[in-house]
């Protein structure tokens, strides 16, 4: 294995390079070279098990393992091996016998799997496992552990084969078989199909390999990984892009030749091992590819907890707006379902929201508004048209067909008074803001119907209707409330036994910070409650963030094991409201509303049961 480490120093680019003084044509810089754990793990340092068995057959299903050998190695240095018969609990094929050499009567007395495996686990854990022509050895190993009834540790695999497809060419070898590229690289140990030699032949072959791909950039664990796979040259050149960068949670933005930002992502846990995949082939998406490119530097933005590096992540979304980023750029333009504020109110679908309006949203699609609209009126006899109306109808006024249909009370021609229609529209507002249990009931009848005249087309379209209105209901119920609360805070513990804090200002992330099991968090408290972002308050249900922001929120603080420290407002939600319709063939099923209220089709307009207001404080 070549034992050389390409190390890069970093000298303009580096932080904490000195401008060229006037007259000199090249930059005095302050020297950096990154360390080894900035670059990954390299090959000298990683520990490898070769590993090679012998098998009454090619099924690891069905056939059983009669031999295995391993050499463990690191830095060109055997550490140690194994070996053992193993009795496969039956004969030996004949053909496999005249293979191999191994008989049936040399495995009489020779520990079975059950006792072979737990050794083998133990002598293999923490390493990288290799083999030539990996899938066939580990599948019979993970087999051999599932009848076991033990877990498998998920090594990390090199397949000696897949490298040798990469660095070996036809004019070379004609093959790819071990004992080819034994003779090829002059291997001390000569193959036999036995799994000791085999083993000790793959690690001559391993170390030549290796030594093939180091003048290729391949001189880490992490660049091996994709070595097989092989990667645009000119992408890997550019995994130096990497180097220096935090490994820590946060942010990192991919920036063009004009400075502009390509794209931005996230870590939750390291940014410098999140952005080096981009240049191996753990990357499979073109357009991936193609940002990086044209990328010619990475700005990390490093977070305190992993929930501000996702709520960053989305801000400078929106600011930038990437090009090479699919997520929501404009919060702006999307869109909610208003009943409207007038004498015969409507349902409307608008971009902003109005106090003293019942709304829900917002919505990813202005069809998907839509499909809650048309779920509404499906369920209420509340008018489409979208005049404005007098209190008192005009002369000469004409109904439309949906009033002759029973769809409609006809208020536009003094059908319905103001107070008859009023009860219509709190049935709607008390199903869009409380419980939707009469919209389920209406759209699970409907359902139903369709169903058993084998209508399922039709019957998928009422479905969707109740999952469009179900989930932007249940999206207004949970952001309403942390829209009128001024200020939260809550903590959670870590996995080191420190504390992560968080600071909520009417649903937006105002500050966060992490402490560790030695610090006591009260002070930290007080001074991000005295620190945090203003933040001004929003017309509720809409919050002070977009939307996906307060989703994230909402997410970290409904994890078990938060605690609420201080709360200045109220956080509570409707005790049935329509967070509970998770899945709307679920919720049509069980029909959440008891006795079920009659279908529009069926009845002249009545008033639907209005819903419960009881609610459940936090």
């Amino acid at each position: 294995m070549s034992s050389v480490r390409r190390l890069r120093p970093v000298w303009a680019e580096a932080p904490g390079a000195v401008p060229p003084p006037p007259g000199t044509a090249a930059p005095v810089a302050v020297p950096v070279q990154p360390g080894l754990d900035d670059l990954g793990t390299p090959l000298a340092d990683v520990t490898f098990v070769v590993v090679d068995l012998e098998t009454t057959g090619g099924r690891a299903g069905e056939d059983a393992i009669t031999e295995i050998g391993a050499v463990k190695v690191r830095g060109g240095e055997v550490l140690g091996e194994f070996q053992t018969l193993v009795d496969p609990g039956g004969p030996v094929p004949p053909f496999i016998q005249v293979l191999t050499g191994i008989t049936t009567s040399m495995l009489v007395g020779a520990p079975r799997i059950e006792e072979v495996l737990p050794s083998f686990l133990e002598f293999a854990r923490g390493t990288v496992l290799v083999a030539h022509n990996a899938p066939f050895d580990v599948g019979f190993l993970r087999a051999a552990a599932a009848r076991c009834e033990r877990a498998w540790p998920g090594f990390q695999v090199v397949d000696t084969v897949r490298l040798a497809r990469r660095v070996v060419l036809r004019d070379e070898a004609p093959n790819h078989k071990l004992s080819t590229l034994a003779a090829l690289f002059r291997a001390e140990v000569t193959p036999n199909h036995r799994a000791l030699s085999d083993a000790r032949a793959t690690v001559d072959v391993l170390h030549a390999l290796l030594g093939r791909l180091a003048p290729l950039g391949v001189t880490h664990l992490e660049d091996l990984a994709g070595a097989a796979d092989p990667v645009p040259s000119d992408v890997r050149r550019r995994r130096t892009l990497a180097d220096g960068l935090p490994d820590a949670p946060g942010v990192y933005l991919f920036r063009g030749p004009r400075e502009e930002v390509l794209y931005v992502g996230t870590s939750t846990t390291s940014l410098r091992k999140r952005v080096r995949s981009y240049f191996t082939s753990a990357e499979k998406r073109a357009r991936m590819t193609e940002m990086v490119r044209l990328a010619v530097r990475v700005d990390p933005v490093v977070c305190a907890t992993p929930l501000e590096a996702r709520v960053r992540e989305l801000r400078l979304i929106a600011e930038h707006a990437p090009r090479y980023n699919r997520r929501s750029r404009a919060p702006e333009r999307m869109p909610w379902v208003r009943l409207t504020d007038e004498a015969y109110p409507r349902l409307s679908v608008v971009r902003d929201v109005r106090s003293g309006t019942a709304h829900i949203g917002p919505f990813a699609s202005q069809a998907t508004a839509q499909l809650a609209v048309e779920a509404l009126h499906e369920t209420f006899a509340v008018r489409r048209c979208t005049p404005r109306l007098p209190l008192l109808p005009a002369a000469g006024a004409h109904a439309c067909v949906l009033a002759e249909l029973g769809r409609c009370g006809a208020p536009c021609t003094g059908g319905q008074d103001a107070p008859t229609y009023g009860a219509v529209a709190d049935d709607v507002r008390a199903a869009m803001t409380g419980d939707p249990g009469a919209v389920v009931a209406a759209h699970a009848a409907r359902i139903r119907t369709l169903v058993a005249q084998e209508r399922f087309e039709e019957a998928a379209t009422v479905r969707d209707r109740l999952l469009a209105f179900a989930r932007g209901a249940a999206r207004t119920q949970r952001h309403a409330p942390l829209a009128r609360c001024a200020e939260l805070v809550a903590a959670r513990r870590t996995d080191e036994g420190g504390w992560e804090l968080v600071l909520v200002r009417h649903g937006r992330l105002a500050g966060t910070a992490r402490v560790d099991r030695r610090t006591d968090p009260r002070p930290v408290v007080a001074t991000l409650r005295a620190t945090g972002e203003h933040v001004e308050p929003p017309t509720a249900p809409a919050t002070a963030a977009h939307p996906e922001e307060t989703d994230l929120v909402l997410a970290w603080l409904e994890q078990p094991g938060v605690r609420l420290v201080e709360i200045d407002g109220e956080w509570a939600s409707p005790v049935r409201s329509a967070q509970s319709v998770r899945d709307a063939v679920a919720a049509v099923a069980v029909d959440l509303v008891t006795p079920r209220p009659p279908l529009v089709d069926d009845v002249p307009p009545v008033a639907a049961t209005p819903a419960r207001d009881a609610r459940r404080t936090a």
